[in-house]
């Protein structure tokens, strides 16, 4: 018998009159604003604009929920596509489902197409960004808290999460993976921040440093977990997806600090990179033939002024010369 346990929430929605709020969907929206917040400041102290990690979030957060649902359903089709089964519900994602290497890949497209409208460098901005995501993921696990889902082995230890009776569940205390989750991220955003300051981590290393980070925790964590997924030579397919992306994020952190060592001096051109506008530098280009054109102009409606040719001296100054002599 268990001493204490957490307990679940009896319902995931809380209704505000006529409008229903979603456990899962408001953990979610708040985890993006604090990557978006925390991210802003890091790249300011980076040497960037205020409102420019917004702007590529604009970009990276739907293409990021649009791969997340992806990855979720392709991974665990047999519960939308299988016989008995509703294909409308893959489409309701506010009912929890979010693959995050799904999200990672697609927001890193969105992301890619932000930085090249504004002219930035994409490893620069994830590197600001990194520690953010981290904590947005701290918080959007709280969500499957909501849901009753993502639980792991039964036990009775006093952090056990109490869940109901339900569909595909049975009513008991299990290992709440969801927290032991939550918190790996909590620790894997601040390992982030202190390398990050220790070591200048530059060109993408510090999102490296975060990716591989949180598969080493995520590997061991879905080991626990009981919920229905497709296992290769005994192993879960996200444990195999850990182990592949680890290794990855691993090479990279090395390689990338051999042919691009430190940090980026520059990680956002001081310029106006509005489509239609003239850059600053080709603003002043332009300024300065303008100028030059200006002044021929003159010199042509005055022609006193003009140099004769191969002499070096002005009209002007021959004819005082002449009248001197």
């Amino acid at each position: 018998m268990n001493l204490a346990s957490i307990p679940s929430p009896s319902t995931g929605v809380i209704e505000l009159g006529p409008i229903p709020l979603r456990g899962y969907a408001f953990c979610i929206i708040i985890g993006v604003f604090v990557a978006v917040w925390f991210g802003n400041k890091r790249w300011i102290a980076r040497g960037g604009k205020a409102g420019t990690v917004a702007d590529i979030a604009v970009w990276a957060v739907p293409f990021g929920l649009v791969g997340g649902r992806l990855y979720h359903v392709i991974t665990d089709y047999q519960l939308y596509f299988s016989e008995g089964e509703n294909w409308v519900d893959a489409f309701k994602i506010w009912e929890g489902g979010l693959g995050i290497w799904g999200a990672i890949a697609f927001g890193a497209v969105g992301a890619w197409i932000g930085c090249r409208r504004r002219g930035i460098p994409l490893p620069a901005w994830a590197d600001a960004l990194a520690p953010g995501i981290a904590f947005a993921q701290a918080i959007g696990r709280w969500g499957n808290w909501f849901n009753q889902e993502l639980y792991g082995k039964p036990t009775d230890l006093p952090w056990a999460v109490e869940i109901s009776e339900g569909a595909n569940r049975v009513a008991g205390t299990y290992h709440p993976t969801f927290l032991y989750e939550s918190l790996w991220c909590i620790g894997v955003a601040l390992l982030v921040i202190w390398a990050d300051r220790r070591f200048a981590l530059g060109h993408g290393r510090a999102f490296a440093l975060y990716v591989a980070a949180y598969c080493a925790g995520r590997a061991w964590i879905e080991y626990m977990r009981v919920d229905e997924a497709h296992h290769i030579l005994g192993l879960r397919l996200n444990v195999w997806t850990a182990i592949i992306v680890f290794v990855l994020a691993v090479v990279y952190i090395v390689v990338s600090a051999k042919l691009r060592p430190g940090r980026e001096e520059i990680v956002e051109p001081d310029r106006d990179t509005t489509p239609g506008k003239d850059s600053d530098k080709d603003g002043s280009a332009k300024a300065d033939a303008d100028a030059k054109d200006a002044a021929a102009a003159d010199a042509q409606k005055d022609p006193l002024s003009k140099d004769e040719p191969g002499t070096g001296r002005t009209a002007e100054s021959t004819e005082a010369a002449a009248e001197k002599g």
